[in-house]
C-alpha cells in the first residue's frame, strides 16, 4: 500500500531546521481527547503550544502537520537512556483515541495499518533503530499513559518495528502475579534503566513498562512475569 498523506499545517514547531541525521526516534502518542476534530483543532492551534509531525485519523488517513525537519512540540519533558528533551531528535505521531480519560478504545485496523506504513517509511528514510520506536509513556512515565496498553506493540515487533521478547505465553502466565523478593525488584529496576526507562515514581515507571511489554495487567506491581520480561529485553 503506497503512502498517502494530506496536509494541514500546524504552527507549533521551532522555526529552525534540524539536520536529517539528527532524527533518531519515533514517538507514538494518542490524542486523548473526546473527538477527532477537537484533537486536530488543538494540534493546529497556536495557543495550545502542542503539535506533532503526523496525525492518524480513525479511518487511517495520515495528515502531515509539521514537516519532518522541523522540531514539533509533542514530547515535552522526556528522557530515554542518555537522551533528554526528545523533541529535538524525534518525529511525533498522534493517533486519534479518547485515551484513558475519555473512554480508552481499541485502535482501529486502519489506524494500525497506516501507523505501520508510516513508521516503515520513516525508519527507511532516517535509518531509525527499532529500539528507538517508543511510546510517549516510555519517555515520560511520570506523567503520560499514551499510547497505552491497547496499542499493539507485539504486532509491530512482527514487522520489525519494535523490540519484543520471545517468551512463550504459557510460561508468562505461569509467572503472572507471583511475587518478587527485594533483590529481584532491585534487579528489575536496574533492567528498566538498561532498557531506557527513567522516572521518579517507580510505580508509574513500572506501569509504563507493563503498558508496553505486559499489557494484560497494568497495576504497577512487580511480579515474576515482569521480571522475566525485563531480563529478556536487556
Amino acid at each position: 500500500m503506497p503512502l498517502k498523506i494530506s496536509i494541514n499545517y500546524s504552527p507549533n514547531f521551532n522555526q529552525k531546521k534540524r539536520l536529517k541525521t539528527e532524527i533518531k526516534f519515533i514517538i507514538i502518542h494518542y490524542t486523548g481527547m473526546k473527538s477527532e476534530k477537537g484533537a486536530l483543532d488543538r494540534l493546529t492551534n497556536i495557543q495550545s503550544e502542542v503539535g506533532s509531525h503526523y496525525f492518524i485519523s480513525k479511518n487511517g488517513n495520515i495528515t502531515l502537520l509539521v514537516p519532518e525537519l522541523y522540531i514539533a512540540w509533542h514530547a515535552g519533558k522526556s528522557k530515554w537512556k542518555r537522551q533528554s528533551l526528545l523533541n529535538k531528535n524525534s518525529i511525533g505521531i498522534e493517533i486519534t483515541n479518547p485515551g484513558h480519560r475519555f473512554g480508552y478504545k481499541n485502535f482501529t485496523y486502519k489506524q494500525i495499518n497506516s501507523t505501520i506504513i508510516l513508521i516503515r517509511y520513516l525508519v527507511n528514510k532516517y535509518r531509525i533503530s527499532k529500539k528507538n520506536i517508543l511510546g510517549h509513556s516510555d519517555i515520560a512515565p511520570d506523567r503520560k499513559k499514551d499510547p497505552g496498553e491497547k496499542f499493539p506493540w507485539e504486532h509491530l515487533a512482527t514487522k520489525k518495528l519494535s523490540i519484543w521478547h520471545n517468551i512463550k505465553q504459557q510460561e508468562l502466565k505461569s509467572l503472572r502475579k507471583k511475587k518478587c523478593n527485594k533483590i529481584e525488584k532491585y534487579k528489575f529496576f536496574k533492567n528498566l534503566i538498561k532498557i531506557g526507562y527513567l522516572g521518579k515514581n517507580l510505580v508509574k515507571v513500572t506501569k509504563a513498562f507493563q503498558r508496553r511489554f505486559r499489557p494484560q495487567i497494568v497495576d504497577g506491581k512487580i511480579d515474576q512475569e515482569c521480571f522475566k520480561i525485563s531480563k529478556k529485553l536487556i
